[in-house]
């Protein structure tokens, strides 16, 4: 593959499953550094810090360090506070955006606010719901962090936070700016982190619907991991079902390596 100023690498399903490492993951990362190719970890994931990302990553053996993690929530934020600085907001979510928000110098209220920015909220009720809708309905932007409708668990299948953002936007009838993938706002944030074009960008990861469609969607070349939602057997579907074509496809990690040259 041509030089590559930067990659941006989803988590979930391209360098682990739930808590266990994707074989090879350790060694990926490594490579990485010991040609010093620039990387971010990329996650729709809104509920954790960067911190807490980094220290999931190092409990399975990849080195990884909380300056190097970009979510939802910090794009989410970052959209929000350039549009709006200081805006006021509503956090319909958890520790990560709250976190996110703050740092991006926004104000959280509970009253009135300019923006709702939602994410996962595992403590989401009828009232969050309908504080929401009010405040949306009173003319407050809705934004959010990524449009996941179902997530794995410990224990099976769980509501993510775009199924939360669907009962909202139901009771509104406004539709919110999404930031994660597919959508672009996630990966072009991710590559203006590493001072890089989107175009001189490379997304790597496993979910023709997310991670690929979202590279695509923001002009940066894709390489589709088999080692997660996509599969042979289904890798047609996807192509059909998101118009997109991943650059190059790499059945597993050690054929990433040896793309990569790492």
């Amino acid at each position: 593959m041509s030089e590559i100023k930067g990659l941006l690498l989803d988590l979930d399903g391209t360098l682990f499953h739930g808590g266990i490492m994707i074989p090879g993951a350790d060694s990926l990362i490594s490579g990485l550094r010991a040609k010093e190719i620039p990387f971010l970890f990329v996650t729709n994931n809104s509920s954790r810090t960067p911190a807490g990302v980094a220290e999931h990553l190092r409990a399975m053996g990849i080195e990884a360090h909380e300056r190097e993690v970009c979510t939802s929530s910090l794009a989410a934020a970052a959209y929000v506070a350039e549009e709006s600085p200081g805006a006021s907001v509503a956090i319909l979510g958890e520790e990560g955006l709250r976190q996110a928000c703050l740092e991006a110098g926004l104000a959280l209220v509970e009253e009135q606010p300019q923006y709702v920015i939602q994410g996962i909220d595992r403590s989401f009720t009828y009232h969050s719901l309908t504080r929401a809708a009010r405040w949306i309905t009173d003319g407050a932007s809705f934004v959010l962090t990524n449009p996941d409708l179902m997530l794995p668990s410990d224990d099976g299948m769980v509501p993510g936070a775009g199924t939360l953002g669907a009962a909202i936007e139901a009771a509104t009838g406004v539709a919110p700016v999404v930031i994660g993938k597919p959508k672009r706002h996630l990966v072009s944030y991710a590559a203006a982190r590493l001072g890089i074009e989107p175009s001189d960008a490379v997304v790597v990861g496993d979910n023709m619907r997310t991670d690929i469609a979202a590279g695509a969607h923001a002009g940066c070349r894709t390489i589709l991991v088999l080692t997660g939602v996509t599969t042979t057997g289904n890798l047609d579907h996807y192509k059909e079902l998101t118009g997109v074509t991943p650059d190059e496809i790499c059945g597993d990690l050690a054929e990433l390596r040896t793309l990569l040259g790492v």
